[in-house]
């Protein structure tokens, strides 16, 4: 297996258990306990991913977030850390993960080797201009092992979403345009700017741009250009994230994914997690 086809496949073991923290009814009761509106999944969402960093203001979560509209953004940061203080979020959101896959996986608890490992891998992670990976690396690692390993999948998860930020800047795509690129390859739906903030008038600018560039035919499918640029971005994503899982070598990775396996798969039964993934890190299908 090529250094890039290890990164894309361990992605796939990571991502869905990272994701739990975004869906799981555990960690909503967790955001109202603190004052969160959990009537959407917003509020709790900025709280969550954006404490590690601090009480960033909108300029930051928009620049290391990337995908979101500012306008969106606006809307819940700062505001956010009126409701509750970073220290606080990240209290509440060890809990919630500790809550969340004791809920989903009975040996929760029972997971030393795959903690070891997944922190081994993401300890060297190299971490010059990845400020989402670097600031879940300061945090304290929990003495818990399914803690820890969901601790280290946040951090490689992070160190390939700072990645893929390089990618799509080095494809000359902005914020929206990396949508709508994303929609115009099958990868999302078409009308996904309404979850990130978009309008339908930024939306139907970006495309206007992209069809300039080739990139996009009239009714937003992409041309053979476009679809060479999306290859090109998840090939540089691959790449940009393939450093810590070479530390482990793909015996080492391969073991981390056998055991990571049942917790994997609690997590697909449990049907948390949306069918498709746009979290900004390449393009999966994530199973119901």
């Amino acid at each position: 297996m090529t250094s890039r086809s290890l990164a894309r496949h361990m992605w796939h073991q990571i991502e869905p258990v990272h994701a739990t923290l975004y869906f799981s009814p555990q960690a909503f009761e967790e955001a109202a306990a603190l004052g969160y509106d959990v009537g959407s999944r917003w509020p709790s969402y900025f709280a969550w991913r954006t404490a590690p960093m601090g009480a960033a203001g909108p300029r930051l979560v928009a620049a290391t977030f990337y995908s979101f509209s500012p306008s969106m953004i606006a809307e819940y940061v700062p505001a956010v850390w009126a409701v509750a203080k970073p220290r606080q979020v990240l209290d509440a959101r060890r809990r919630a993960v500790d809550r969340t896959l004791r809920a989903l996986y009975a040996q929760a608890g029972a997971l030393e080797e795959a903690a070891e490992l997944a922190v081994k891998a993401a300890r060297s992670a190299e971490l010059a201009h990845r400020p989402l990976a670097a600031a879940n690396l300061d945090l304290p690692w929990p003495d818990e092992p399914h803690l820890a390993l969901w601790q280290a999948y946040t951090v490689l998860r992070e160190h390939r979403g700072d990645g893929h930020l390089t990618a799509l800047r080095a494809a000359g795509l902005d914020a929206c345009e990396a949508l709508v690129s994303f929609a115009s390859v099958g990868a999302a739906p078409d009308a996904g700017f309404a979850g990130r903030g978009w309008s339908a008038e930024e939306w139907a600018a970006a495309r206007e741009r992209l069809a300039a560039r080739g990139l996009v035919d009239a009714d937003g499918t992409a041309t053979p250009a476009g679809h060479a640029l999306r290859d090109q971005v998840e090939r540089l994503t691959d790449e940009l994230a393939a450093g810590p899982w070479q530390t482990l070598g793909e015996a080492g990775a391969e073991r981390l994914a056998e055991l990571n396996r049942p917790l994997l798969g609690a997590v697909f039964e449990a049907g948390l997690l949306p069918m498709t993934s746009t979290l900004g890190i390449g393009k999966v299908r994530v199973p119901a």
